[in-house]
This record gives structure tokens, sequence and C-alpha cells, in this order.
């Protein structure tokens, strides 16, 4: 599996989610609604869930294995990194 595209939305606004992801794959599939998160040991992503019946959040969609999560993560971070080095663009 390779990641083929990454997407960075940044969020503007304050708070501790900082940007919305989408990740092709293989350029055949699409992961969207990744979040890049602030913790407190710094950026981590949040794979898509949705709310359960019983209140809690169930990723809809994640990596089985931690070696491709982080390898995710990194990609994704990475792209999240030099989107938010780049100078925003005018509208």
């Amino acid at each position: 599996m390779k990641i083929t595209d990454v997407r960075v939305r940044k969020i503007a606004k304050e708070g501790k989610m900082k940007a919305i992801v989408s990740i092709t794959l293989d350029d055949e599939f699409v992961v969207h609604d990744i979040k890049v998160i602030e913790g407190e040991k710094g950026l981590f992503i949040a794979m898509p869930s949705k709310k359960a019946t019983d209140g809690e959040y169930r990723d809809i969609a994640h990596p089985i294995n931690s070696a491709t999560r982080e390898l995710i993560q990194k990609t994704i971070l990475d792209a999240y990194d030099k989107a938010s080095s780049e100078p925003e663009a005018a509208e």
C-alpha cells in the first residue's frame, strides 16, 4: 500500500483541531475526514469516526497495525507541516 495523495484543509479557528485531511491509497481508494489534532505531546491524527448509540465514538476506517498507523501519521503530519509553512492563498 502506498499513499499517493494527501489533501490538507487547514482549520482557521482556534482550537485543538488543526486540519482535516484526505488521503488516497494506491491511486484507487480515498479516506476522508482524518483529523490533525494538537495534543499534550504534539500533533497526532484521529481517523474518521461516528458516534455509536452508546455515545462512544468508533473509527469508521483505521489501520490494522501500528506500522501502518505510523506511516499514515508521518505522511499526513509532513504534509500538514508543508501546508502550514506555505503562505495563505489570496481569494
